[in-house]
Parts: structure tokens; C-alpha cells; sequence
């Protein structure tokens, strides 16, 4: 008889939310995590970032609240407290992952897993990181004790870590990834972040808004490529309107030490910059090292990922990957909503996974959210659209709220008015963007949007405000000349 049900491998946002899972449908669950339970959301990316993100949005209202009618004086930061914050923030949720794997009668294994056959693994003890003492980075201890664990079915849910670009000089003392930024002590006085998606343009904010004098180096030709380009072009404009330097269709082709770092940028816009900090912003790579996936017979793409079916099965029976490890869509709340259909499908259950409709939130300032199509998505599959946009500045609720940068733009079929794309930049996107998933996922029309009454004064009525210009009948803002 096998030790365990189910072995999950990872304990992410898809590991152990698939491990509470399998144990809630009546399965023997063990888990193997060699760091802090949470995974990288918890640990290096979600939590921590909108945190110290958090912090620096405080600061920066502090120190506008003269516009408020609020005087304050000597306003000032102290980044060792917001780092202290934010270390006591990710130490609670990563605790509290912890009981209630334990709640849920989970036994969580400490070590490294590595594959000795498709059902079995052998778990490696391991030590401290050199590289972050005292902290959640653990590497595989000099003779690591090995333990035998076996089970009927297991989850890869590994996750992924930061890309290294072939940079020369990558590897020079000074230049981060998106992990390595948590070890500043300090904020830099200057900060090159080379890339201009999701993970680089939230660094950027958030030290610009501590005072970095910061340059964002992106390859695409605009911000945040993956949105709608409107989307893009706007943050592009706000970056700049608030004092960071963007230079698109540009790459880094070399990084030299000096006094200080020396940046060299190719492109359209070439130049040398000075740096104290190059913060490698772009891209992840499977966390896939080391699992012995071969000797299990698993195989990868050529990027390296795990390939899965809309059941989460690998190639392997009885093998199951969930989570960044895949590929599919590397968010956190993708990774979760695999570990649900993985463990039911585990425990009998007809289950199985859509990709259509995956909201997506970046933290920046102004925020973005976006769901569903981008225009020239849309308009790439063959649909015939109308697209429709409402500006946060006409919103009594933004104007209150003294945030009123950005807009809401919604894309629609043309024939049927159906909701094909909602995408945000602005005030609390990230919040605003559920009702746009929600209106993909029962296939709502601008009617139904614009009919549905919202609350008043809130931001959330700039939906129904997005579709009533989307139908030609806007209220608060003029219509189009036709």
C-alpha cells in the first residue's frame, strides 16, 4: 500500500490549495514543500510586492494631503519598517497556509522531491541558503538525508522561478531579479528595470514612488505588452507624466561595473545609463531542476514546461501538473483553480479546466486589470466589433476618492453586443475587473450591463457607464459625433 492517496509536490497556490482539496473529498494527502509553505505568491511575488506597493502608495497620499485639505509635515519613509511590515504580513498568511494544511489532516514533508518512478520520490533534506540567510530560500544540504515516499497519485506543482537574460554582465553585483529586489536594504537612487511587463513596470512603480529615479528598458514597442494597446500606451504616459523614464522598442545589450553600474541600451533610443540597481523584471522559467522528471518519463515542451491536458494529466498516468510548472497562464489564481480540478478529478470527479475567461491585475500606478479579448485580438479571430470607453475623470466617486487618471474600455461583438474583452487602468482595477469575468463568463450583452442599476457613488458603476457609451446612450459623458 502506497504511503499517501495523493503526493502533492509544491506547496504554492496550487499545491496546497489542490492538497486541501484532495483531503476535503476523503483522500490520505502528503505534501512536500522545502521552503515556507505559500509558494512564490506568498513568498516572493503577490503578497510581498502589494504589501511594500501598499506602503508606497501611503506615503505618496501623505505627502499630496494638502490636496485634501490635510496638512502634514516632514513627511518621510523608513524602508527597513515597510520591509518589516511587509515580512510580518507574509509571515501570517504563510502560517496561516500552514494550519490549515494541518486542519485539514494534510502531513506536509519538508525537503527537496525527486523522482525515483512515476508514483514514487525520494525527499532530500535541506539547509539554509546561503545566498538569503535566515530567510525562506533553502538549497539542498551537503549529505542530505533521503526519505522514501510513495503514493497512488501525484501533483507537480513547483512552480517557477526568474529568468536569467544572456546579458553580459548579468551577473555583476547589483543586478536583481524580481526575487533578489527583496534583498535591497535600501531604496536606489538609480534603478534600471529591464523589461516593461507585468513583474517589471510594479517595481518601477513602486520605487519611483519611494524616490528612485528609475528607467524602465522594454523590447516591445509599448508598456504591459500582453494588454490592449491602449492600455499600454496609457501607462506609458503616466510613467512618464510621473517621472520614469520609458524607453520602448529598446533592449540592454551589455551591463559593466564601475563607480556605478553601466547600462548600455540598443535600439531606436540607444544610450548608456547609470545605475545603482538593474532589476531583471522579465519572464519565468519552470522550477523543474533537479525532479528527476526524465527517470518518471514526463515529458516537456521546449520551453521546458510540463504539458497537461484540461484535466491537468501529464503524459504519465497517475502524474498530474498544475500551476506555473504548466505554462498555461502563469497566475496565482490559475495555479489554484487547477489544483481544484486536479484534485477532484483525482477523487473521481468529471472535472475540468477553461482557459477562456482568466482575469489578470497589475499593480501599478494607476492600476491594470484586464479579461477576455484585447481589440486587435477580436478583431484577429474574426470578429466584427464596437469597442467603448469611459474615463475615471467622469466618475463622481473617482473625483472624490482624488483618483481619477485612467478609463474603462469594453469590447463587444458588433451583431450581438456581447462582451468579447474588458480591460482597466485606474482605480482599483484589480477590484473592478471581477464584473467584467463574470460578464464574459454568462456571455452578457452591453444591455444586460447597462440595464443591471449600480450603486451610486462608487467606482464599480463605470461598468454600466462603459456600456451605455458602448450602445450609443451615454449619460455623463458627451456622445460620439456620428
Amino acid at each position: 500500500m502506497p504511503d499517501f492517496d495523493l503526493l502533492v509536490i509544491g506547496g504554492g497556490p496550487g499545491g496546497y490549495v489542490a492538497a486541501i482539496r484532495a483531503a476535503q473529498r476523503g483522500l490520505r494527502v502528503g505534501l512536500v514543500e522545502k521552503e515556507r509553505p505559500g509558494g512564490v505568491c506568498l513568498n516572493w511575488g503577490c503578497i510581498p510586492t502589494k504589501a511594500m506597493l501598499r506602503s508606497a502608495e501611503v506615503f505618496q497620499t501623505v505627502t499630496a494631503a494638502a490636496d485634501f485639505g490635510v496638512y502634514a509635515d516632514n513627511v518621510r519613509f523608513d524602508f527597513a519598517a515597510v520591509r518589516q511590515r511587509k515580512d510580518g504580513i507574509v509571515k501570517e498568511l504563510t502560517d496561516g497556509v500552514a494550519g490549515l494544511l494541518k486542519a485539514n489532516g494534510v502531513t506536509v514533508i519538508e525537503g527537496h522531491a525527486r523522482f525515483t518512478g512515476p508514483n514514487t520520490v525520494e525527499v532530500h533534506e535541506v539547509g539554509p541558503s546561503p545566498i538569503f540567510p535566515g530567510g525562506p530560500r533553502y538549497a539542498a544540504a551537503p549529505a542530505a538525508a533521503v526519505r522514501q515516499v510513495s503514493a497512488g497519485e501525484v501533483i507537480i506543482a513547483t512552480g517557477s522561478v526568474p529568468a536569467r537574460l544572456p546579458i553580459p554582465g548579468a551577473e555583476l553585483p547589483g543586478v536583481v531579479t524580481s526575487d533578489g529586489a527583496f534583498g535591497l536594504s535600501e531604496v536606489p537612487g538609480r534603478l534600471v528595470v529591464i523589461g516593461g511587463s507585468a513583474v517589471g513596470a510594479e517595481w518601477a512603480s513602486l520605487f519611483a514612488a519611494f524616490g528612485s529615479e528609475v528607467t524602465v528598458v522594454e523590447m516591445q514597442d509599448r508598456l504591459v505588452p500582453l494588454e490592449d494597446k491602449e492600455i499600454g500606451a496609457a501607462l506609458g504616459r503616466s510613467f512618464r507624466n510621473h517621472g520614469i523614464a520609458v524607453l520602448t522598442g529598446a533592449t540592454v545589450t551589455s551591463i559593466a561595473a564601475g563607480d556605478r553600474l553601466r547600462v548600455t541600451v540598443g535600439g531606436p533610443q540607444a544610450c548608456d545609463l547609470d545605475a545603482d540597481v538593474v532589476l531583471v523584471g522579465v519572464g519565468r522559467r519552470p522550477n523543474t531542476a533537479d525532479l528527476g522528471l526524465e527517470t518518471a518519463g514526463i515529458t516537456t515542451d521546449a520551453r521546458g514546461f510540463i504539458t497537461v491536458d484540461d484535466q491537468l494529466r501529464t503524459d504519465v498516468e497517475h502524474v498530474y501538473a498544475i500551476g506555473d510548472v504548466t505554462g498555461r497562464a502563469l497566475l496565482a489564481h490559475v495555479a489554484s483553480h487547477q489544483g481544484l480540478v486536479a484534485a477532484d478529478v483525482i477523487a473521481g470527479h468529471d472535472a475540468h479546466i477553461d482557459y477562456t475567461v482568466i482575469p489578470a491585475a497589475t499593480f501599478t500606478h494607476p492600476e491594470i486589470a484586464s479579461v477576455g479579448l484585447t481589440e486587435d485580438a477580436a478583431r484577429a479571430t474574426g470578429h466584427e466589433v464596437i469597442t467603448a470607453k469611459f474615463p475615471f475623470a467622469a466618475l463622481g466617486r473617482a473625483k472624490t476618492y482624488g483618483d481619477s487618471e485612467g478609463f474603462v474600455k469594453i469590447v463587444a461583438g458588433q451583431r450581438h453586443q456581447e462582451v468579447l474583452g474588458v480591460h482597466i487602468i485606474g482605480p482599483s482595477a484589480s477590484d473592478l475587473i471581477a464584473e467584467g469575468a463574470l460578464a464574459i463568463s454568462l456571455e452578457a450583452t452591453l444591455d444586460e450591463l447597462a440595464d443591471t442599476i449600480h450603486a451610486h457613488p462608487t467606482l464599480g458603476e463605470i461598468g454600466m457607464e462603459t456600456a451605455l457609451a458602448g450602445l450609443g446612450l451615454p449619460v455623463h459623458i458627451a456622445p460620439r459625433k456620428r
